[in-house]
């Protein structure tokens, strides 16, 4: 009967040892994880990106820039990172699978212009963050606000132009004109974006009065050309003609010129002969008219007869037959 409580000794001693190792092996394991909670307040943040610090939901550091920081462990503190390089798209007059597969949207892309006529139109709004607070925080869906406040826009000023202005010369001036008043509300709505570009991929008349349109174009697009056409027509004469005109003005201004010159020469011989025949008014005369003779008589046919002898008629009659 003595020898029955020693087991139970033995068993009590050898507890001790094992509870011990598993309290050492639990200190050290919450160690273990109390060191690892501390590290995962390391934030590494791209360089493409930015990050907004949180703490309990409040916003203790709205622009942490790209590189490894240190912040209180989750769920303490909080970062979320926002790509604010990158471009993003905001499609109105559509989805962005629609103009993969050739889709239309009628009632989304349709807009009433000015002069009362209804145009498709798909237009691609490009932005990027520039606030990261704002683009978290102010909006549930900041692509559905941005379409939104760009449509409105497109719809009013659309609104204010014909259908050939928006069709032919005043697209870029309608993008340029709904990206600075869409800008300029949404940083009113405080959206944190900002828009890059707004192009109008496509715009076309309703199906039902492409036709129509075709053929208005076209006879635009040929009073045009004939307009053109006529302008390089009156280019090519006009200054053509003014040169024939300036040319025969110096021809006559020419003519003028020789003929005062030679009439004044003229003058001048004539008034030195007088002069002369005022000296000496025989020998004077007699050199005129041998001078004229001079002048004459190589151009003429001659024929010397003696005023004494009878004249030959013949001779000249045979003479002319000659010629």
């Amino acid at each position: 009967m003595s020898a029955v409580p020693a087991p139970a000794i033995g068993v009590q001693e050898a507890r001790k040892p094992a509870s011990n190792a598993w309290q050492h092996l639990a200190r050290r394991a919450a160690l273990v994880l109390l060191v690892l909670w501390l590290v995962s307040g390391i934030v590494l943040i791209p360089p493409d990106q930015q990050a907004v610090i949180t703490r309990f939901g409040a916003v203790v550091a709205p622009r942490v820039y790209p590189g490894i920081h240190y912040f209180l462990p989750w769920p303490v503190d909080r970062a979320t990172r926002v790509r604010v390089n990158q471009l993003q798209r905001a499609v109105i007059g559509g989805d962005v699978a629609d103009g993969v597969l050739g889709r239309t949207q009628p009632l989304a892309s349709q807009f009433l212009t000015g002069d009362q006529n209804i145009i498709s139109m798909r237009v691609v709004a490009q932005y990027s963050v520039a606030d990261p607070v704002e683009y978290l925080f102010r909006a549930s869906d900041v692509t559905k606000t941005l379409g939104g406040t760009v449509e409105e826009e497109l719809a009013r000023r659309v609104a204010m132009l014909g259908v050939d202005s928006i069709l032919t010369t005043g697209k870029i001036a309608l993008q340029n004109g709904v990206m600075a008043a869409a800008q300029k509300r949404l940083v009113a709505y405080r959206a944190g974006v900002k828009l890059w570009t707004v192009n109008i991929e496509t715009v076309s008349p309703p199906p039902e009065a492409a036709d129509a349109f075709r053929d208005v174009a076209s006879a635009r697009a040929d009073a045009a050309r004939i307009v053109d056409e006529s302008r390089g027509y009156a280019n090519d004469l006009i200054p053509r003609a003014r040169g024939e005109a300036r040319k025969l003005l110096e021809t006559a201004e020419g003519y003028r010129a020789s003929k005062v010159n030679e009439a004044n020469g003229d003058a001048a011989r004539f008034a030195a002969i007088a002069a002369e025949y005022d000296r000496a008014g025989k020998v004077t005369g007699e050199r005129l008219y041998i001078e004229t003779l001079e002048q004459i008589l190589p151009k003429i046919k001659k024929l010397v007869i003696d005023p004494k002898a009878n004249l030959d008629l013949s001779i000249i009659r045979s003479d002319s037959r000659k010629k």
